[in-house]
């Protein structure tokens, strides 16, 4: 059986910092599912499609990686495609309390997906969604952070706001 992981987000928009995680995370596992929560409580700038059409484009050339959009509990997704670990990323000490509390109560939900926790390259520490959204709106460049389609994608909804 291929052994499948399951990294799972928000994704608005996919950075480098998560690239750099999904391409790790293809060098431990068969394949990774790129898997787009379309659910995710947050108020995102882009819709679950248009993100899973910009991630699928900024990763396209990673072999092995598929991306998909998912909606209810993640643990519910992962268990229904057969994957044995959720990948989840760690920027800095901040994360880890609230990944770890994450990933224990997915523990408890199936106790069959293991969390494997990997940490970016230390160029990617600091960088969030968040914050690339904010630098483009305030006229920022973002070239090193994130893809060309992302950073054309993210200016073009700021300027019709």
């Amino acid at each position: 059986m291929k052994k499948i992981a399951i990294y799972p987000g928000t994704f608005d928009p996919i950075t480098n910092g998560h690239i750099d995680i999904l391409k790790k995370g293809t060098g431990i596992f068969e394949k990774v599912i790129l898997a787009i929560a379309e659910d995710s409580g947050k108020d995102n700038l882009f819709s679950a499609q248009e993100r899973e059409e910009l991630s699928r484009k900024a990763v396209g050339k990673i072999e092995r990686v598929e991306v998909v959009t998912f909606s209810g509990l993640v643990v519910d997704y992962a268990r229904s495609i057969n994957a044995v670990a959720m990948i989840r990323g760690l920027r800095a000490v901040s994360d880890f309390e609230y990944e770890l509390q994450l990933a224990l109560m997915n523990r408890q939900l199936n106790p069959a997906i293991e969390t494997i926790f990997l940490i970016p390259d230390y160029k990617y520490f600091y960088l969030s969604s968040s914050l690339i959204k904010q630098i483009i709106r305030l006229g920022g460049d973002v070239k090193d952070f994130v893809p060309e389609n992302i950073k054309k994608a993210v200016s073009k909804k700021y300027s019709s706001m």
